[in-house]
């Protein structure tokens, strides 16, 4: 087994300017030595939703590589290891080759984001696949989150590099009083969203779900609120620019801001604070 050495270490709470109210993310920096293993090893060990792995670009258009695992395996793309992991980055004296501008390179490609201002946003990869939940899959998230007929105002199955299921309900009131059964959504992944009253302080709720991910609920998904804000606005069930409540049946307190350009690209972002800062040996 290769021998463990120690590399900068940083863990970052994301989509929240109040350290513990949002989404931690380890991050491990100068990781381009680690093996596939080592990386999938430390991940499992820090047990958080994601942990993330700094490297040199290969992609000369980029500032820097990341890759990112879950502790059941790698993903190609995640929203809050994405602004995390920028944060980080950028902490630990990266500089862009653009002012402003931050290319990450991933599984997926390129991932352009902004910096500047309070936030990090990430533009959202383009949705690969977006159909409809098949209606056996459906009749299971009705009987594990215990929805009643009518309940489900819409659903997609949409994937922008993780795969999600998401389900449109006709209130934040019925996404907060989910009590899933885990081992009925075993194997699958389901994002709830439902819309607050007018005037309220966020536009909708939204809660993830992702026991294939090997993870129960994750406090604050930057890539489930990708999908859900491209599906949303581009229905005109949502204004081209809101804000969404995540986390708050788990005690955290997750905004997450959303904003669709003129030309149709969705950017996602929300405050982050780093947490821990030192080392880790790997």
């Amino acid at each position: 087994m290769p021998e463990a050495t120690t590399r900068p270490f940083t863990q970052v709470d994301v989509f929240t300017a109040e350290p513990y109210r949002g989404n931690p993310v380890a991050v491990v920096h100068d990781a381009d030595a680690l093996s596939d293993a080592q990386m999938a090893a430390f991940a499992r060990w820090t047990n958080l939703s994601e942990t993330t792995f700094l490297l040199r670009p290969t992609d000369p258009a980029a500032d820097y590589r990341l890759r990112i695992f879950t502790p059941g395996g790698e993903l190609p793309f995640a929203g809050h290891p994405t602004l995390g992991s920028c944060h980080a980055w950028l902490a630990a004296g990266g500089r862009p080759r653009t002012p402003g501008r931050v290319v990450q390179e991933c599984g997926v490609g390129r991932v352009p984001l902004r910096t500047g201002g309070a936030t990090l946003r990430f533009a959202a990869p383009p949705i690969t696949t977006d159909a409809p939940v098949a209606e056996d899959t459906l009749r299971r998230f009705h009987d594990a989150l215990g929805l009643p007929d009518g309940a489900v105002r819409d659903h997609r199955y949409l994937d922008n590099g993780p795969g999600w299921h998401v389900l449109l309900l006709d209130s934040a009131e019925r996404v907060l009083a989910l009590d899933p059964d885990w081992a009925a959504l075993a194997g699958l992944s389901v994002g709830v969203v439902g819309p607050y009253p007018a005037g309220a302080e966020a536009a909708f709720e939204v809660r993830g779900f992702a026991v294939d991910m090997g993870l129960t609920e994750d406090p604050v998904t930057g890539s489930l609120n990708a999908v859900v804000g491209q599906w949303l606005t581009a229905t005109g069930r949502a204004p081209d620019r809101y804000v969404a409540a995540q986390g708050t049946v788990l005690g955290r307190a997750g905004r997450v801001h959303v904003e669709r350009d003129a030309d149709g690209t969705v950017w996602v972002g929300g405050a982050t604070v780093t947490c821990i800062a030192g080392t880790v040996r790997v």
